[in-house]
């Protein structure tokens, strides 16, 4: 499904501030994205859908919530986006976690020029004494080893929301092997038929 700025905007509520924000994202994804490898350069022109929308989506699923740790956070997604409909909520933060350093540094110029409710973090996802009501990741590991990362947010009460392609169900079924947890599969936002949003409480590991 792709979509036009217009209609995400219907689609979200997104407030104008919000729109300038998002379009200003874009242009300095777009521009560093020559420079390092962010995100897949035949995917910016359906912005609004493939970046912005899958990225929104997870508000659905946890409305309520005001701190995010979002995993390998690198180009953003779906981090800066998050922290910009989190700007007008009092006492909402997005934790950006990333180990390499020019994708940090390029997260730090977007929550300057932006004023996001953020915190850039250039380390090991694992190692950080983070506690959050959400843990997230894009495009950041298979499920088995991402969930390795992000047990030390879950033990500390985060529930996980990640953003997964069509093998999510395959890669779920691999997990389990190593870990137990409580699961579910909801369809993404993107309605393509490939992409899912995996919800996950209770983890620990196999035995």
């Amino acid at each position: 499904m792709s979509l036009t700025a217009a209609q995400f905007q219907a689609l979200s509520h997104a407030t104008d501030t919000q729109m300038a924000d998002l379009e200003r994202f874009g242009v300095l994804l777009t521009d560093a994205n020559q420079v390092m490898n962010l995100v897949g350069p035949a995917t910016l022109p359906d912005y609004w859908s493939r970046h912005v929308l899958d990225s929104w989506q997870l508000f659905e699923h946890a409305p309520g919530a005001l701190t995010w740790a979002d995993l390998g956070a690198g180009a953003g997604l779906p981090g800066v986006v998050l922290a910009i409909f989190l700007k007008d909520r009092p006492g909402a933060h997005a934790h950006l976690i990333d180990s390499l350093g020019k994708r940090c540094r390029f997260l730090e110029q977007v929550k300057a020029e932006l004023d996001l409710p953020a915190t850039v973090i250039n380390g090991r996802a694992e190692e950080q004494a983070i506690t959050a009501q959400v843990v997230t990741a894009r495009a950041v590991a298979p499920m088995d080893k991402l969930l390795g990362y992000a047990q030390p947010y879950m033990e500390r009460g985060a529930q996980g929301l990640f953003l997964k392609g069509e093998k999510a169900p395959d890669e779920l079924k691999s997990a389990r092997k190593s870990w137990h947890f409580d699961s579910t599969l909801h369809p993404s936002r993107l309605t393509d038929g490939r992409g899912h949003v995996v919800q996950v409480r209770g983890l620990r590991r196999a035995r």
